[in-house]
């Protein structure tokens, strides 16, 4: 008997090195992938060879000295997202930009346009933008608060679903014997006067095949849970363990429901970092080509990015990790809450702690039949609708689609084929009827 679920599968495009901060350093690493073209469509050929659902790609708009070195140098997602839709057929194409430093006329306009470049693929990562420094990069002085950003983020992404809805999806009749180009009933301004954007509308272009583009977030607090369980069909979090998980998989589930929508309409992803092997043996191997033995001076840069106001290196590193309050609260609150949290369960060191999490997550590493094995305990234990894939070593992503897929396709876990053309349509999500169409029917 087979299953009647089957995981979704994402790949991750995070670049060159992203598993710990010495990665770039493997013979394998092309130091020139992050800004080229050709590895950007050679990876996701691989993953649409393997018929994953979409490419992921994330995107912060700071980086400074201690910034992970994947990150200094890399492309704007949107444009290499726009580059790789002309060169696949079926793979969505996701990536994140900032509700923090952008503005809804602009992004509704670019992410409607690669929507229509790749045939109804595109998938927008809505985040809010962790990293302080980021705000003098907008000519700003001080980081909107956590709880501000997050009010912020859920008005401007209102504002971007209402300006995809402009149009109906019938209102350009193009008669050429009447000259009647469009319906003007058909077309509407949005009008928009909120606490943070006032914009009028209409978008200048219609909606696409899949109506709108797939909504992705990755805040994993208290804000991030709720702005997804309100608005988004996607989820993506980086929990460690298999009981981890599961606990964000209820408790997600439990506000979706509470949000009066269907447990069904949030798509949740852990991000796993998989290096799979002919043997456990090699897989360790590979791991530890990537691992390292991590110097604790790289470790503690690792953390250091995440808690802008501490100087790790006054510190003690022997002694247990330092009470610094609520420091990183206002960046990327779930993972240093998650960083003090462990910290204090496990009575760790600060040299531990930072080995802890400048360390590559090793529980995903194994041989393939070990790896597809943990894939599925976790997706039939309550803890993932699918994963996001990636790898700690350079040719991760290949090994996993000649290796890891096949195992999961035997045990009817993964599809052999793409169902539809459209991002919203593999994923499974329902088509968002236009709200002044449903309107006008009355329902």
């Amino acid at each position: 008997m087979g299953n009647s679920r089957q995981m979704k599968l994402g790949a991750r495009f995070f670049g060159i090195g992203k598993s710990s901060r010495t990665a770039w350093r493997h013979p394998l690493v092309d130091l020139g992938a992050n800004v080229s073209l050709d590895h950007h469509v050679q990876q996701a050929q691989i993953a649409e060879a393997g018929k994953f659902d979409f490419i992921f790609m994330a995107d912060s708009p700071y980086i400074d000295g201690s910034s992970t070195p994947s990150v200094l140098n890399r492309l704007e997602p949107l444009t290499i997202l726009s580059a790789v839709a002309a060169v696949t057929r079926k793979i969505g194409l996701v990536g994140t930009v900032t509700t923090s430093f952008s503005e809804p006329y602009t992004v509704a306009r670019q992410f409607a346009s690669l929507d229509h470049i790749s045939g109804g693929r595109a998938g927008w990562n809505v985040v809010t933008t962790g990293l302080e420094g980021a705000a003098r990069n907008y000519g700003r002085t001080e980081h909107l608060p956590h709880d501000v950003r997050y009010r912020l983020a859920e008005e401007h992404l209102q504002v971007v679903r209402g300006l995809w809805d402009s149009w109906e999806d019938d209102a350009f009749v193009g008669d050429k014997a009447t000259g009647r180009f469009y319906d003007p009933a058909k077309l509407h301004e949005l009008n928009h006067k909120g606490e943070f954007f006032a914009v009028q509308g209409p978008l200048n272009i219609a909606r696409s095949r899949q109506g709108q583009p797939v909504i992705f977030q990755a805040g994993g607090s208290e804000s991030g849970r709720n702005l997804a369980a309100r608005s988004a069909s996607a989820i993506y979090t980086t929990p460690e363990t298999l009981e981890e998980a599961q606990d964000f998989y209820k408790d997600m589930k439990r506000r979706v429901a509470d949000s009066g929508r269907s447990p069904d309409d949030l798509l949740i992803f852990p991000g796993i970092s998989q290096i799979a092997g002919h043997t456990e043996e090699e897989a360790r191997r590979k791991y530890r080509e990537v691992a390292g033995d991590i110097a604790i001076e790289e470790a503690l840069l690792q953390i250091q990015h995440k808690f802008p106001s501490v100087r790790f290196a006054d510190y003690p590193l022997d002694e247990p990790f330092p009470d610094i309050g609520d420091d990183g609260s206002n960046g990327y609150r779930s993972l240093t809450d998650r960083i003090k949290r462990v910290a204090k369960r496990e009575s760790l060191t600060l040299r531990e702690t930072a080995l802890r999490f400048g360390t590559p997550d090793d529980t995903f590493v194994g041989s393939a039949i070990q790896v597809a094995d943990t894939m599925q305990e976790w997706f039939e234990q309550g803890a993932a609708d699918g994963f996001l894939v990636g790898s700690a070593h350079p040719d991760g992503l290949a090994y996993f689609v000649e290796r890891v897929i096949p195992i999961l396709r035997q045990r009817n876990l993964f599809r052999s084929e793409y169902e539809h053309d459209t991002l919203r349509g593999n994923l499974g999500l329902a088509f968002p009827e236009n709200r002044y169409s449903k309107a006008r029917v009355g329902r």
